[in-house]
């Protein structure tokens, strides 16, 4: 039974070794992950999402009140505020893009005056 002590001695020096050869490894040789090395999102695009968001949310609760699935008030309710939330985001969207300027609307043409037909 003298080489049992032994034995043990050097197999507990090889375990520590590997361990050691496999914690090194782990550490030293992995590969980052493509997402680190991404660009991080700028406020406008996450602005961006966020609009669209919004606007695909507007499209399915119109959809969803088409099909019957709320009542009038209801569906005004969420509508106002998904339009007041998007109301928000564009005003960010300007506010980060610097463009200051109004969006020209078009001017309602006033219905023509009916022909007195006597």
């Amino acid at each position: 039974m003298d080489w049992f002590p032994a034995n043990v001695e050097t197999l507990a020096v090889i375990a520590s070794v590997a361990l050691t050869a496999a914690v090194l490894i782990f550490v030293f040789m992995i590969e980052p992950d493509p997402g680190d090395l991404a660009p991080h999102r700028s406020r406008l695009d996450q602005l961006m999402e966020k609009r669209d968001t919004i606007y695909e949310n507007l499209r399915d609760l119109k959809f969803e009140y088409r099909s019957g699935k709320f009542a009038e008030g209801d569906f005004e309710s969420m509508r106002q505020t998904l339009e007041s939330e998007a109301a928000v985001v564009l005003a960010e969207i300007e506010e980060v893009t610097g463009n200051e300027g109004a969006i020209p609307r078009r001017t309602p043409v006033p219905p023509a005056a009916p022909a007195n037909r006597s």
